[in-house]
């Protein structure tokens, strides 16, 4: 893009202060032609201020995701849903009155590498916002890079809560819309006493976890066993004797990416029927796109905690839907933070255009009360704590490979990501 690179300076705004890019500013201005007629966009000179890849034509943006590795499994749908937002915003008109382009990453499973890449997507390329991530691990890398150079990440996974950045907007859910409430589901609608708490061996489970134990023990309920293993884990017939032994009511799993797959088909193996729901099975992980990898045959009862199902019956999603499948091919599936993932772009999209600029700082005053009413979970809003109001809702895998949705809430939830008793 021909920027100016003020090598090791932070971006204006970011901690510590930092000088604005004063030379890029210049050149920026220079090459602003004054509008002639009303509804031209805007000039340059006026929507970026802070040295970001942005010119008369075009604003740059990065894409950051696992495409390799573990994680891959879950990512690539975000990846789609994202590429898929930015060609419709473009159709559209674009961003004041610019065409989006995008610089993709792959963070590659591997925590210490998105970090890197955020790093090179805010101070080598520019970029006006950064979509990614997945698991809590790769936003915890992220996330001081985001904030030292005042760079906005639009996070799109659901996770443990226990954050908030003004360098973040969170568009899954948090611990009380999909934990606390999927719980709750379990006892009140299955009469569940007792739970076996397994998940990945990293923060997002690990905390996840904690939160879950608090609830249940605060209800005079049980946890009969809790474990964890390795991300890419393939041996789970160790913990499947346990949980033959212990009987719990549910198996509340939160086991990510590819371990999903052995795990799923080691159960069935084992001679466990979820639709006998003895154990009762709810899972806040494995998605659309998981089953997609796992088999439907393989998680066949099983329930899951999410904000969204592919199989929603709106006109929002039949819309998004299809032009999805039309994107990527019929045999294509979309899972809770696929969806998610496409919010990013037209959030991002709404507070710039009420901001009047691109300029990170102004983006997150514009940011609390954004809504967008296309979206295919259905109308969204964002709190002044950077996550989304949005509905919980329970669903039962088929053997399709989708789920059926068997409970909903009837409002949005109000996102709380620091719940009292659960820190």
């Amino acid at each position: 893009m021909g920027t100016t690179q003020i090598t090791g300076t932070p971006r204006s705004g970011a901690k510590g202060g930092g000088i604005r890019r004063s030379l890029k500013a210049v050149a920026c201005a220079a090459s602003v032609l004054l509008a002639a007629s009303a509804g031209a966009a805007p000039g340059t000179d006026e929507v970026n201020t802070t040295g970001l890849a942005v010119t008369d034509d075009t604003v740059k943006v990065g894409i950051l995701h696992s495409i390799t590795g573990t994680m891959a499994i879950s990512e690539i749908g975000s990846v789609q849903a994202e590429k898929l937002a930015i060609d419709q915003i473009n159709a559209q008109g674009g961003v004041l009155g610019r065409k989006i382009e995008y610089v993709q990453e792959d963070g590659a499973s591997d925590w210490p590498t998105f970090a890197e890449k955020a790093r090179k997507l805010l101070r080598q390329d520019d970029v006006a916002a950064i979509f990614g991530c997945w698991t809590s691990a790769s936003r915890k890398a992220v996330l001081p890079v985001i904030e030292q150079y005042n760079g906005m990440l639009y996070y799109p996974t659901f996770y443990e809560g226990l954050e908030q950045s003004p360098n973040v907007i969170y568009t899954g859910q948090e611990a009380t819309q999909q934990i606390l409430a999927g719980i709750d589901w379990a006892v009140k609608e299955k009469g569940a006493k007792s739970f076996y708490l397994l998940g990945s061996d990293y923060i997002w489970p690990r905390t996840s976890n904690k939160i879950a134990r608090k609830h249940i023990e605060k209800k005079g309920l049980k946890v009969v066993g809790e474990e964890y293993y390795p991300l890419g884990h393939t041996q789970f017939n160790s913990v499947i004797n346990k949980i033959k032994l212990k009987k719990p009511d549910v198996i509340f799993a939160s086991v990510v990416g590819g371990s999903n797959v052995a795990f799923y088909k080691q159960m069935k193996a084992a001679g466990v029927d979820f639709t006998e729901e003895e154990p009762l099975l709810l899972t806040i992980s494995v998605t659309e796109d998981e089953i997609r990898g796992i088999g439907g045959e393989n998680v066949e009862g099983i329930y899951a905690s999410m904000k969204y199902f592919q199989s929603l019956d709106n006109t929002n999603n039949e819309e998004f839907v299809k032009a999805f499948k039309d994107a990527y091919g019929d045999d294509m599936v979309i899972g809770d933070v696929t969806q998610a993932a496409y919010l990013g772009p037209w959030l991002w999209k709404a507070a710039v255009e009420k901001a009047g600029s691109f300029d990170i700082d102004k983006i997150r005053e514009a940011s609390p009360e954004i809504e967008f009413k296309k979206a295919p979970e259905g109308y969204v809003r964002v709190h002044k704590n950077h996550h989304l109001w949005s509905k919980t809702r329970i669903g039962l895998a088929q053997t399709n490979g989708q789920y059926k949705v068997v409970y909903e809430t009837k409002e949005l939830m109000e996102p709380d990501p620091f719940p009292e008793g659960y820190q």
